[in-house]
């Protein structure tokens, strides 16, 4: 619809995950109408991203140096290590407060469809870590989705032989949400995942 160099902005825009052909025109439009000096500012964001941040030699989770904080971390505990599927997951579990060991990203989850199988994770450097023999407790944290659980189920008949525990993150009702509004595989979930109470 525009040429030139907008149109290309637009376009660009419009491959980022989650944003559509309206989001990309109105974004584009933004920065049209934007100060230099912000669009500077964006611009040299995004470059020093692409020029420091990679990957943890160890885990796979984001960072500027060969470690991850977590991974140099000496107070983290050796013996958890919990599995997820990217960066921002870890990002998700590290909000909540509750865990105190390390990660183990995997850069995807197994989707046939998509040609991603499990050659194509980083489940090699998993294996290889669990090979040292610190960690007691492998904690499968990928998505509760068909990939996610493809993936779990995965991991978890390649790791249970070498006498591992092997454990799922729960999944279930939300917080604060009405029974009448789940679906049956959320309530399904919640009742083959309850627990005692205290």
């Amino acid at each position: 619809m525009y040429d030139g160099a907008l149109g290309d902005l637009i376009e660009e825009l419009g491959q980022l995950p989650g944003i559509g052909p309206k989001s990309a025109q109105r974004l584009a439009f933004h920065l049209l109408a934007s100060e230099s000096a912000d669009v500077e500012r964006l611009t040299s964001a995004l470059e020093r991203v692409k020029a420091q941040v990679r990957f943890c030699e160890t885990c796979g989770n984001v960072t500027e140096s060969e470690q991850c904080g977590i991974c140099r971390d000496p107070r983290r505990s050796e013996t958890l290590i919990c599995v997820v599927e990217e960066p921002k997951d870890v990002l998700a579990i590290e909000r909540t407060g509750e865990f105190r060991g390390r990660y183990h990203v995997l850069g995807g989850a197994i989707n046939p469809l998509e040609g991603i199988g499990p050659d194509d994770l980083r489940i090699r450097q998993l294996m290889v870590r669990l090979q040292k023999g610190e960690t007691k407790e492998l904690i499968l944290a990928t998505d509760p989705n068909t990939e996610g659980e493809a993936t779990a189920t995965y991991l978890a008949m390649l790791v249970k032989p070498m006498g591992f525990k092997v454990t799922r993150l729960a999944s279930g009702l939300p917080v604060g949400g009405d029974l009448e509004y789940a679906d049956e595989v959320t309530l399904g979930r919640a009742f083959s995942g309850r627990r005692d109470v205290d």
